[in-house]
């Protein structure tokens, strides 16, 4: 680089055998005294070193040579400032380069650096060269940094010592070395050119700034150094860091060229600090829809608030992506969940709210509830310290009065709770190693269609992905594995859930999640469960298994297809229902579960696959469908795949509607359901009324609530011998269950038929 030559500027001052009218014994300034006609200042037209020259004669302190003229200092570019010098007479004195630097508007640019090393001259006759070089950056081997204020400079050199020498100067040399401070003169801005001090103090942000504006598409070093940036930093150009820089939690690193986690780590030099900037910049930043970690590992010592990484906002719903790397948590105590009991009070009137709360100040948005009546998974999804109030994620289902709840904070890899709202967020191809130590992802408490695809979240101490409120409208979890901390542990020794979700919508979609407590719990409608496998199993013979799937919404209408359900079941509950007992509604309602397999192995023969669990009086099933499923059992027969935990209460099965319970398989099954049931039946003697037993085949041990069709096997015989061509009318719901059915002839006769029974009208 040398901008005499690329870009014709002019630097080189004229030959002092051109006349001394420009060359000043002053700065150099306008106005300033010149040499022409000085008493002490002669040309010498032909010296046998210098050939034409300037033969001055010392009579200051400090005897200036400025050339008048306004030498340019172009930003990023460095000169070299050279002299030629002998004594011929009296003293001999020092020699060195110096200058003034000029400003805009022809001021002073202050408290900088303005002369270069001495040369003291030690005999008469011998030519000493002095040189210093001038620039905008403090490098090595730069003599006088003037920064990116200084914008010419009136140049020459100083005689220092005794006074009454004689001297004379070769015509001063000035020349653009710029190239010797690039290391690729093409492709590289270097801050330092345009003013960065790089020590930890000074604020670097306009260098950087200038350096940026300068760099037209080459790349910007940072060098070596600590560079403190007090202000908001935007570089459109790449930027290759091997100093670091500094910067308060509210100021923003914009790297628009160079925008992936790699680079912001090397701006930082710590990686923690640098993904919480990199996201910052994420969601500040219109020129990028996704931060790439491009595959690197994060060691994460305590839990990282996502909302603290970027103080300028509480609420965000453009689309945007973090991709590509792995989050590793490493022990200490800033992972240990903090437990605090404390009384509150509950009413059914305001479902979602606990009032006159003790000790709430301490008590963490997004801790865990627990308390008698507290169904599973309630978290504070906000409070008020001032009211005493703190409100909840859901409803509890028999906790009214005064008692004592215990509020747990898990401590979180990410969490996102900080944010007041949050949608349209995405984490993809990311591994979160919790090795034991704390748990995955926390939510905000609204937004919507958060999406965790495939993603492995490894080994969380409590909870894989929380939902603290309505964070999980239509959430989407795609091809993740969920890995539980507690696969050596039998099922009930363990507590770790893998997802909850409490709005609509929600969409978990070819996952897979081994040995949790419970694969997940919806809390909302409308959720479509597609594909996954989940497994809950442990070695322990005769064991009892726990719930994959709960689905903790009456009226559901979900669907649940094509999963691996394996050592665990689908439990189906209104344990969120502040009250319970039924009044109005569909009930138990709009629920497809459809060509899934479910598998057993080992378990108590009271297991059953799926489990509708009601919490009050006056329920039923009312659409739903069964089917396409295949049971089965190894080591060891169950006695059903389906039934009723009446723990708080029974179904109403003089109410059930529309259920299907057909096409499935059944292996080690005692007892098999279908509805509708076709049953045979063979009546040996004479009898005008036959008794039709469904042998427990109904549906959660269902009542005959219809007859659908009786089609004779054979013929139907009187006491005669002749044949009864009339057709019997039925009674349904009879026995102390109501699971038979009566057929009535015409007459006492005898024989074999197909009766298909429903449960439901």
């Amino acid at each position: 680089m040398n901008k005499a030559i690329t870009d014709g500027v002019l630097l080189m001052p004229p030959a002092f055998a051109n006349g001394l009218d420009v060359w000043s014994s002053g700065n150099g300034t306008p106005g300033s005294s010149s040499y022409d006609g000085a008493i002490n200042a002669a040309l010498v037209p032909a010296d046998q070193d210098f050939g034409g020259c300037l033969e001055l004669q010392k009579t200051a302190a400090v005897q200036k040579v400025r050339y008048m003229g306004e030498t340019p200092l172009l930003p990023g570019c460095y000169l070299r400032i050279t002299a030629r010098v002998k004594a011929i007479g009296g003293s001999l004195p020092g020699v060195r380069i110096a200058g003034w630097a000029g400003g805009a508007g022809g001021t002073h640019v202050n408290d900088v650096i303005e002369v270069g090393p001495t040369e003291t001259l030690a005999t008469y006759g011998n030519v000493v060269e002095v040189s210093a070089i001038v620039g905008p950056g403090a490098r090595g081997g730069v003599d006088m940094a003037w920064g990116p204020q200084a914008i010419y400079g009136h140049f020459g050199l100083d005689l220092t010592g005794q006074n009454g020498g004689i001297v004379r100067i070769d015509d001063l040399v000035i020349e653009d070395i710029t190239s010797a401070f690039l290391r690729d003169m093409l492709n590289v801005v270097d801050v330092r050119d345009y003013g960065a001090v790089g020590d930890g103090a000074t604020d670097d942000s306009a260098a950087f700034e200038a350096a940026d504006n300068a760099a037209a598409g080459r790349r910007i070093l940072v060098p070596a150094g600590v560079y403190r940036l007090a202000e908001n930093v935007s570089l459109n150009a790449p930027v290759t860091f091997e100093g670091t820089v500094t910067m308060s939690a509210d100021k923003m690193l914009i790297l628009s060229k160079s925008f992936d986690l790699p680079s912001y780590i090397a701006a930082f030099g710590d990686e923690e600090l640098a993904f919480g900037k990199a996201f910052q910049a994420l969601l500040n930043n219109s020129d990028h829809e996704s931060l790439d970690m491009c595959g690197r590992k994060v060691t994460v010592t305590a839990p990282i608030d996502m909302q603290a990484a970027v103080p300028n906002k509480t609420t965000y719903a453009t689309r945007r992506v973090i991709r590509n790397g792995q989050l590793t948590a490493i022990g200490g105590a800033a992972w240990d969940a903090s437990k605090i009991t404390a009384q509150a009070t509950y009413s059914a009137s305001d479902p979602r709210k606990l009032t006159n709360v003790a000790n709430i100040a301490n008590i963490a948005i997004g801790a865990l509830v627990e308390g008698s009546g507290v169904g599973r998974e309630i978290y504070v999804r906000s409070k008020n310290v001032g009211a005493g109030e703190i409100t909840l994620n859901a409803p509890l289902f028999d906790a009214e009065g005064t008692q004592n709840f215990t509020f747990t904070d898990f401590k979180y890899m990410l969490d996102f709770s900080g944010f007041s709202q949050l949608s349209q967020f995405a984490l993809s191809d990311i591994e979160f190693q919790c090795g034991g130590l704390c748990s995955g992802i926390r939510l905000a408490p609204t937004g919507s269609t958060f999406h965790l695809r495939d993603c492995f979240i490894s080994r969380p101490k409590d909870r894989g992905v929380t939902s603290i409120g309505t964070g999980c409208q239509g959430i989407l979890i795609d091809r993740c594995q969920f890995l539980s901390s507690e696969d050596s542990l039998t099922v009930p020794e363990r507590s770790s859930v893998a997802i909850n979700v409490n709005a609509n919508d929600a969409k978990l979609r070819n996952n897979r999640a081994t040995r949790f407590k419970h694969f997940a719990l919806l809390g909302g409608s409308n959720s479509v469960v597609l594909g996954n496998h989940f497994f809950q199993g442990d070695e322990v013979p005769a064991g009892v298994r726990t719930a994959g799937l709960v689905m903790a919404s009456n009226f559901n209408s979900s669907t649940i297809t094509g999963n691996y359900i394996d050592n665990c079941s689908v439990e189906w509950t209104n344990e969120r229902d502040p009250t319970p007992d039924f009044s109005t509604g569909f009930s138990f309602s709009a629920m497809s579960i459809t060509d899934n397999i479910m598998l057993c192995g080992d378990v108590a023969p009271w297991f059953s696959f799926i489990v509708v669990k009601p919490h009050g009086t006056g329920h039923f099933l009312n659409g739903v469908t069964i089917s396409g499923n295949k049971f089965r059992s190894l080591n060891g027969a169950i006695d059903r795949v389906e039934r009723i935990d009446t723990s708080f209460s029974d179904l109403d099965f003089t109410r059930t509607k529309h259920l299907t319970f057909a096409a499935n398989t059944y292996h080690n099954v005692q007892q098999q359901a279908f509805n509708p049931l076709r049953l045979d039946h063979t009546e040996g003697s004479l009898a005008k009324t036959w008794l039709i037993g469904t042998g427990g085949e109904l549906p959660f041990g269902g009542r005959v609530r219809r007859v659908e069709s009786v089609q004779p096997q054979d013929q139907i015989q009187n006491g005669s011998g002749a044949t009864n061509h009339s057709l019997p009318f039925a009674r349904t719901e009879q026995g102390p269950a109501g699971n038979q059915a009566h057929l009535v002839w015409s007459e006492p006769v005898r024989g074999t038929v197909a009766v298909t029974v429903r449960m439901d009208t």
